[in-house]
């Protein structure tokens, strides 16, 4: 299937490490939704995301054979794509949780959001790559901002606040390896403090409520106030080895909301512990380490603009989540990779990683 010397590049370090968060990941899901499943089965939850994860790992190996620079071809064809799903959400999209994120395709709810975060790193990747010696000053950068407007504006309207900030964590990150000068980001800061007020109008009255209980968490404690304040007694009640599986109190009892979605670290945190959280926060330590990595040793900026965006991808996932979770960050509703119940979320990870696995696959050139 592979030549023997691309077969010498796989990073077995960096896929091994996402194996082992997912196999954590189908153990917490089957715990935090035992007595919760719908239809009267058990491992519902499980199932279906262990399938899914099955498949998964079918296609992003599948995809390796692939050579990443056949993304550049098609580019505009995958923008046009996004700002299509995108726009079906508005027009037949599903509303859950007070928010229209997703579109039922026969058995499968899929939240194109999720999606449109890799196809962004895409985009992002052909458009800075292209432009790589142009940038002088802040005026280079409005084309890459230009093409984020757009998704930016359709994902805060169904309201998804976090995956917008993840757009900009992208673009930034993707920025700054594209050679943007320093300097310009205290622009982008001066520029990001004057539209704040703007920012703040535009969004939905429970969105400003979870930024101001964030502050103070007892200004509703049993409504905005209420998610984190049982995320943190979880993973309080946790201390250094946890309670055990499927003894968690919080989860098992369920006083912690959507505990195998947004929450999962806490179900962590109170069933395994200090312990347990500690060696997923290692792993995840791993797969950015890694990512950096292959970023840094990519044979083309094209490669290396791409394992950039999924670092960054990863990086704020997991920050905002887990900072959330032990009241640090806001509560935005960013899943947790590879751990948080979600099949679109699953996806969009795994073919992530492919495209690192596939950037380190190809690191040198190779002659046939």
């Amino acid at each position: 299937m592979f030549n023997d010397r691309l077969m010498r590049n796989f990073d077995f370090v960096l896929f091994g490490a996402v194996l082992a968060l997912n196999v954590i990941s189908l153990v917490m899901i089957a715990s935090a939704t035992f007595d919760t499943a719908p239809d009267g089965n058990t491992y519902f939850y499980l199932q279906r995301q262990g399938i899914f994860l099955l498949i998964n790992i079918f296609l992003s190996i599948f995809f390796l054979r692939f050579d990443y620079n056949q993304l550049e071809r098609f580019w505009f064809l995958f923008y046009l794509f996004s700002i299509g799903m995108l726009l079906a959400v508005m027009l037949v999209g599903q509303s859950a949780l007070g928010a229209q994120r997703w579109v039922q395709l026969g058995p499968v709810s899929v939240q194109p959001s999720e999606f449109s975060k890799l196809i962004m790193i895409i985009v992002l990747a052909k458009v800075l790559d292209d432009r790589k010696e142009d940038f002088t000053g802040i005026l280079d950068a409005l084309p890459v901002f230009a093409y984020l407007f757009i998704p930016f504006l359709l994902v805060l309207k169904q309201p998804d606040l976090g995956t917008s900030l993840v757009f900009i964590a992208i673009a930034l990150s993707m920025l700054y390896i594209a050679g943007i000068p320093a300097r310009l980001y205290s622009v982008l800061a001066g520029g990001a403090v004057i539209l704040a007020p703007v920012f703040w109008h535009l969004l939905k009255d429970y969105q400003k409520m979870r930024i101001m209980v964030f502050l103070d968490p007892e200004k509703d404690p049993y409504g905005a106030g209420y998610h984190i304040i049982q995320s943190k007694i979880a993973i309080g009640s946790g201390a250094l080895s946890g309670k055990g599986l499927f003894a968690g109190t919080q989860s098992q009892l369920n006083f912690l909301p959507e505990n195998h979605t947004d929450f999962i670290f806490a179900v962590i945190g109170e069933e395994l512990g200090f312990v347990g959280a500690g060696m997923v926060l290692v792993l995840y330590a791993l797969i950015i380490y890694r990512g950096m990595k292959i970023a840094l040793e990519a044979k083309d900026d094209f490669g290396a603009l791409l394992a950039t965006g999924v670092v960054a991808m990863f990086t704020f996932h997991i920050l905002v989540n887990i900072g959330m979770t032990i009241g640090i960050m806001p509560v935005t509703g960013i899943p947790l990779p590879f751990m948080s119940y979600g099949v679109s979320a699953l996806t969009t990870n795994m073919l992530c990683i492919s495209i690192l696995l596939n950037v380190n696959l190809r690191r040198k050139k190779l002659s046939f």
